[in-house]
C-alpha cells in the first residue's frame, strides 16, 4: 500500500472527512490521488497556497460535487467536503478498491 487514511469525522464535529495520514508526503500524491477517482472527473477550481500554515488547499469540482483537499508539509493530506458528505463517502469506495489505498479503522469517540 501506498497510502494509508482514515475516513473520520472532524474534531468536535459531526462531519466526515479523509485523512491521508501515511504517504501524503510523497511528491506524486496529488496525481496519484486524482488518477485513483477519475472516474468522478476531478477538476481543480482553485488552489491556495497558505504559505503562513505551510499548506496547500484546492478546491476541487466533479461529477459527485465539490470537495476540497488541504495537504501540509507534514506528510499529511485532509479531504473534506462539510456540505456533500456523499461526495466523501464515493470517494472512499472508490480508495477502497483501489491497490494504492488501505483505510484503517478509527474509533469516532476519539474525536469528540
Amino acid at each position: 500500500m501506498k497510502y494509508k487514511y482514515h475516513l473520520r469525522p472532524g474534531y468536535k464535529s459531526q462531519k466526515l472527512l479523509i485523512e491521508i495520514f501515511s504517504g501524503a508526503e510523497n511528491e506524486d500524491f496529488f496525481t496519484d490521488f486524482f488518477d485513483s477517482i477519475i472516474e468522478i472527473n476531478p477538476k481543480v477550481d482553485t488552489i491556495n497556497d497558505l504559505w503562513i500554515n505551510d499548506e496547500y488547499l484546492l478546491y476541487i469540482n466533479s461529477d459527485i460535487g465539490s470537495f476540497s483537499i488541504s495537504k501540509d508539509i507534514w506528510g499529511f493530506a485532509f479531504i473534506m467536503s462539510e456540505e456533500n458528505q456523499e461526495c466523501l463517502n464515493k470517494i472512499n469506495l472508490i480508495l477502497l478498491k483501489n491497490q494504492n489505498y488501505q483505510k484503517v479503522e478509527v474509533n469516532f469517540d476519539n474525536y469528540k
